[in-house]
């Protein structure tokens, strides 16, 4: 770590001597530290300070000081020359003066100036701001990234433009509009611009809403729904993105064979050639895409422009052609039979039934008359012709088609006999008026003919041969499936979010040339739509594939000057958007994988040392295939219609939610959007959805719905201030002020648990059964909270309680206990665990029963304070109107992978306090460990009570309560209390009466020892309390205890059990956690002294103070005071409640002891606090001989009916 000093003056930067724009920026090394410290530390660290502040010169001129770098590394000292201060004052008051209250927080809390250098070096990355900051924490040198310069036309609506535009428009749309008709086209096309321009809106509010790195709408969609929508949605957008490159592919394939080389084809023969040849040609254009991409993305991008410029000149030259149209009709003639089109590959130019074929030579007759002419000397024969017919009526082509032979009096069709041929204008041109013939539908069914209604036919009752060359439909039309098939050529708006790295001003930039990219390509879109439907003919139209006009492309045959500018352009742009979609679909699976919120994922996220993403891109080259496989174009579209439409409605979602819970970190620079625009957006994905697919839009739905329950399952560690989170607050906060309303009915009283867990010194779980118990009892739902107390001082343990919470969520989560855990830190664990009591939960959210372990060592001195924390925490339960359960012996309760083949559910009813008792077993045969158990309830009668109408009673009682029990009442007759109990009563009161005689209060304690000494207290309260029977320093006489110890070696032994013994007891009657734990702790810290210097602290006693405390404390010290303890009487409300203990127990045990689980009414504790050791014994009496015990105490209101 260096230490810089810097000493400041009002001096502008550019007077400064050697300070320029040039110079280092000390504060932004990555190695130094700046800490402003004193003056004695700068000396300490650079030796020349110390000369140069000598030096100093009084005349009050300008005088240079040096200040000194020291680099934690062994580099040299900097040194520089700064402004000396001219008025004489120390250089302490001008060092970041205004920042003195804060220098000793910089290392967490830095400067204004700090945070506005680190963000205006923000790299852009896939991750969230931590991530941000993590990677720009990093020490290593990174090569200085070039600003980005893009604006809104290259950056954002160009890429949209191109991402629009597609496959779509030159080979599908004119079908669309001759299909559907112009207006429903029309209609359409409108609503697939609206839900593109709907969220455009509501993804420009989202991405102004701060800096958006890449990864574009799976990050939008994820930072504001939350991992588990992100990782659904984000994988949905990832399919359609890969089905598009499919898609694109196909569509390149389709005008390579039909339009460009036909020659091509490998398979030619039956139905499924085309499918073959797609496949093929596919799957190899496929591949060598996939190569470039892995060779280099930036050849990619610099193809990109060249594509685009294709797709803008094929635009350009159809309105071209659509104008030139009006003057000059394009010659596209179409062969039409009576109203139905004649497929033109079948023509031959000829679009007649027969035609007259001329005869090439003529035949001569010579009938043997000879002239002679004897003028000119010569002899001429004289010549009489015979002519044969000058042509041949023969049958065309088109003849042999329908009629199967050459024979002109061959049985043709009927309806090729009964109508002529005649040819029509493929393109009439936009004055011809045949946009009034395309204005409506006209769906067809797979086989169907196109046909032309206006023209005049004989129509002919009998199917259409599938042999005979007219133009069939070859899928069935409807205008769910236009939609379908046409709304992926409105996607690719997310183009210009997916670069907002490279812009300049993003949050200008992506709402500009998103929307206008939208509007430019609506308006483009719908004006196609009318400029087919007044230029080119019905049936053309409706030609799919340019059947009727020559194989030519249908949008070609309007294009000006030639259609090789559509086949040509149509066919690099698709190749360009195939390649676009094969470079951003990988990066996209990389995002998702590199967030780390699908671990089967994670191993796309690697790439190559460049980061390119290798693993992703065979992935998606694979499922790329998939839809290259389906090899149609029109079945690939609404698959990525679906996936496409999720995307958009989680988008608008998002912006919705956002909006409507005015979240303060909502402050969108796009101030043009509104929550009701989000929802009608989101209301048009999803209608359309169901519109063009209702299957593909379940399946897509499955799809989601599985990603999301995985990643949920999986639990989604990532916090990344989302929507979906917000809505679950705001809901909470709702329900919550819902709840205040008023106290919960009987019918919705459930346990909400407070389960109290003790950690031992190593902060591992005392009790872990305490939570499997609580686990069985909620089996999974309603409120759980999991609480422990950490004994100690909060600002110096808070360490230890986040060990201790992290400790109880591990075992919460090995258990599948789903709630929350809560530690708090105090002095004693007693006043802890009231105040958790007291402070849990929210509203009407808390917690109405307490769970707790048994103190099982009570009796011992392992833990002398347990019985006292346990007594005051069910005082505590029962004052706080709180039901409280106490499971015994919770080390032998079955795990949850341990059920109960077999078995009973006891339940001991002896008085009603709410009814618990009976809720309690309904509750724990719900889970599979207590399921196969029957439940039996035993009640107590006495002598005055009818037992056989109490058994009548309780069954009607269990009857209305739809609880299934076995019932029995127990007779108790009144009988002699038995000398037993007699006994047991007195030694219980005998050894209270010790402990309360062997207490030292706290004043006494003062005067005999040092307070702040934990260790002398057993040396002063404990050994010499004990030196009648064994003294370890002195004896009686003040002799050493080695001299009396060798007189009697049988004797010492007994005196050492003895001994042992009231050491145990002593322990466990003194008050240590209640009058010293804190005060020690605090007092030990305050002085300033070590805990383990007062460990060592030693007393030493002598004679006169053994004589004085021995005068004072003579209760169980001597002789006499045992024998006055043996000659008490025991007190008789004792003995009546250890009778009843004993009787009880003894009837329990005979019915209950093969019982799984017994519950039991717990007694309350005594008023008096002085019968607190009474209290634990009546309890242990009363459980005596019992395996699995559940102590259970009422919070004293109603929690059953029998009202529905």
């Amino acid at each position: 770590m260096a230490s810089v000093r810097f000493t400041v003056t009002p001096t502008k930067a550019e007077d400064l001597p050697g300070m320029s724009d040039t110079s280092p920026d000390i504060s932004s090394r990555s190695g130094a530290r700046v800490r402003f410290g004193s003056r004695e530390s700068v000396n300490r660290s650079d030796p020349l300070s110390e000369a140069s502040a000598g030096g100093t010169n009084t005349g009050g001129a300008d005088t240079p000081e040096h200040f000194g770098v020291e680099q934690g590394d062994g580099n040299s000292k900097i040194s520089s020359v700064y402004i000396n201060n001219t008025h004489g004052m120390d250089d302490d008051d001008f060092y970041d003066r205004n920042l003195a209250l804060f220098e000793e927080e910089m290392d967490t809390r830095p400067k204004v100036s700090s945070l506005l250098s680190r963000l205006a070096n923000y790299t852009n990355l896939t991750q969230g701001a931590k991530e941000h900051e993590e990677a720009e924490n990093i020490g290593e040198k990174k090569k200085a990234r070039k600003s980005p310069q893009m604006g809104t036309f290259m950056g954002v609506y160009l890429p949209c433009l191109q991402n629009i535009f597609g496959v779509i428009l030159f080979l599908r749309l004119t079908w669309v509009v001759g299909t559907a008709g112009v207006l429903q086209a029309l209609c359409i096309v409108f609503i697939c611009c609206c839900c593109t321009m709907l969220t455009a809106i509501s993804m420009s509010a989202i991405a102004t809403n701060g800096v958006v790195p890449a990864g574009g709408s799976y990050f939008m969609i994820s930072r504001s729904l939350g991992p588990e929508f992100g990782g659904a949605v984000g994988l949905c957008f990832y399919l359609g993105t890969t089905f598009a490159g499919a898609m694109y592919i196909l569509g390149a394939i389709e005008i390579f064979l039909l339009y460009i080389v036909p020659e091509a084809a490998i398979f030619t023969d039956g139905g499924a050639a085309m499918l073959n040849n797609m496949r093929v040609y596919g799957s190899i254009c496929l591949l060598l895409m996939s190569l470039l991409v892995f060779v280099g993305v930036k050849y990619v991008n610099k193809l990109a422009s060249i594509f685009l410029a294709c797709v803008i000149v094929s635009i350009v030259s159809i309105y071209a052609g659509g104008l030139v149209s009006a003057f000059h009709k394009p010659h596209f003639p179409v062969c039409m039979l009576g109203n139905r089109t004649i497929n033109s590959h079948s023509v031959d130019n000829q679009c007649q039934k027969t035609f007259l074929q001329a005869i090439k030579e003529t035949e001569e007759r010579f009938e043997g008359n000879v002239t002679v002419n004897y003028e000119n000397g010569t002899v001429e024969p004289t010549i009489i012709p015979t002519f044969a017919p000058a042509a041949l009526e023969k049958p065309t082509s088109l003849w042999v088609a329908f009629c199967h032979s050459k024979e002109l009096n061959a049985t043709c069709d009927a309806y090729f006999t009964a109508n002529n041929f005649t040819e029509i204008h493929g393109i009439p041109g936009l004055a011809s008026g045949i946009i009034s013939e395309n204005l409506w539908s006209s769906y067809l069914s797979k086989g169907d003919v196109l046909e032309k209604g206006s023209l005049n036919s004989s129509q002919v009752a009998q199917p259409v041969p599938g042999d005979n060359p007219y133009v069939f439909a070859d899928i069935a039309t409807s205008f769910t499936l236009l939609v379908g098939i046409f709304f992926p050529s409105v996607t690719g708006i997310m183009a210009g979010s997916n670069r907002s790295g490279d812009l300049k001003d993003a949050q200008r930039s992506i709402p500009i040339g998103t929307i206008l990219a939208i509007l430019t390509t609506s308006l483009i879109y719908l004006s196609s739509v009318v400029l087919f439907g007044a230029c080119i003919e019905g049936v053309v139209l409706r030609d799919k594939f340019g059947d009727s006009v020559k194989g030519n492309l249908v949008v070609g045959t309007l294009a000006w000057p030639t259609p090789w500018v559509i086949v040509i352009g149509s066919f690099f742009s698709t190749c360009g958007a195939g390649l676009q979609s094969l470079t951003g679909a990988p990066r996209l699976l990389q995002a998702i994988a590199k967030d780390n919120i699908i671990p089967f994922l994670r191993v796309f996220g690697h790439g190559k040392a460049n980061g390119e993403p290798t693993w992703a891109l065979l992935l998606t080259a694979l499922i790329a295939e998939l839809g290259i496989l389906i090899a149609s174009l029109d079945l690939v579209a609404p698959i990525l219609t679906m996936f496409f439409l999720m995307c958009y409605l989680f988008v608008n979602l998002a912006c919705a939610l956002q909006t409507l819970l005015r979240t303060p970190n909502w402050r969108p620079r796009f101030s043009y959007y509104h929550w009701t625009l989000s929802f009608l957006g989101m209301t048009i994905c999803l209608a359309l959805m169901f519109i063009s697919s209702w299957y593909y839009a379940i399946v897509a739905m499955v799809i989601a719905g599985m990603i999301y329950k995985y990643i949920e399952y999986h639990g989604a560690e990532k916090e990344w201030g989302d929507g979906i989170r917000g809505l679950s607050l705001s809901a909470a906060r709702y329900a919550l002020l819902r709840l205040e309303e008023g106290p919960p009915h009987t019918k919705n009283w459930r346990p909400q648990v407070l389960v109290l867990l003790k950690l031992d010194e190593d902060a591992h779980v005392k009790s872990p059964r305490l939570l499997t118990f609580a686990s069985q009892l909620k089996a999974g739902k309603g409120l759980t909270i999991v609480g422990t107390v950490v004994s100690g001082n909060f600002l110096q343990s808070y360490g230890e309680a986040l060990a201790a919470e992290q400790t109880l969520k591990h075992l919460m989560d090995k258990e599948r206990v789903k709630g929350f855990c809560q530690c708090i830190v105090a002095q004693k664990s007693r006043e802890g665990i009231s105040h958790m009591i007291q402070s849990s939960g929210l509203g009407g959210m808390k917690p109405n029963t307490v769970v707790m372990g048994w103190p099982h060592a009570w009796r011992q001195s392992e833990d002398p304070q347990s019985w006292k924390t346990f007594i005051n925490t069910v005082r505590v339960t029962t004052a706080a109107h709180l039901a409280l359960l106490v499971p015994k012996n919770i080390s032998l309760f079955p795990s949850n992978s341990e059920p109960c083949t077999e078995g009973y559910i006891d339940v001991w009813w002896i008085v009603h306090d709410g009814g618990m008792l009976m809720l309690l077993p309904f509750l724990l045969r719900q889970h599979k460990v207590w399921r196969k158990c029957n439940m039996r309830i035993f009640t107590v009668a006495q002598m005055e009570d009818n037992s056989i109408q109490m058994k009548k009673d309780l069954a009607t009682f269990l009857y209305h309560l739809r609880i299934e029990a076995d019932v029995e009442v127990v007779e108790m007759h009144d009988s002699d209390i038995s000398a037993y109990t007699y006994e047991r009563t007195l030694m219980m009161e005998q050894r209270s009466q010790m402990l309360r005689q062997m207490r030292l209060s706290k004043s006494d304690r003062e005067k005999e020892g040092n307070p702040g000494s934990s260790s002398s207290r057993p040396e002063a309260g404990g050994a010499a309390r004990t030196q009648v029977y064994l003294s370890p320093r002195f004896g009686s006489s003040g002799v050493h205890p080695s001299n009396t110890v060798k007189g009697d070696r049988g004797r010492q032994a007994q005196l050492v059990k003895d001994r042992n013994s009231m050491l145990r007891l002593t322990s466990i009657g003194s008050d240590d956690d209640d009058d010293t734990d804190g005060g020690e702790r605090d007092r030990a810290v305050s002085s300033g002294g070590s805990t383990e210097h007062h460990r060592r602290v030693q007393m030493t006693w002598t004679k006169e103070k053994t004589s004085q405390y021995r005068a004072t404390h003579s209760g169980c010290s001597t002789p006499e005071g045992f024998r006055d303890m043996l000659s008490i009487r025991p007190d008789h409300s004792n003995v009546r409640r250890m009778h009843t203990a004993v009787k009880l127990n003894e009837v329990i045990v005979n019915k209950s002891h093969d019982a799984r689980l017994v519950l039991l009414n717990m007694p309350g504790p005594p008023r008096n606090t002085e019968g607190d050791e009474n209290y634990m014994e009546f309890l242990e009496v009363l459980t005596e001989g019992l395996e699995r015990v559940l102590l259970v105490r009422g919070g004293g209101s109603e929690v059953i009916t029998i009202y529905s």
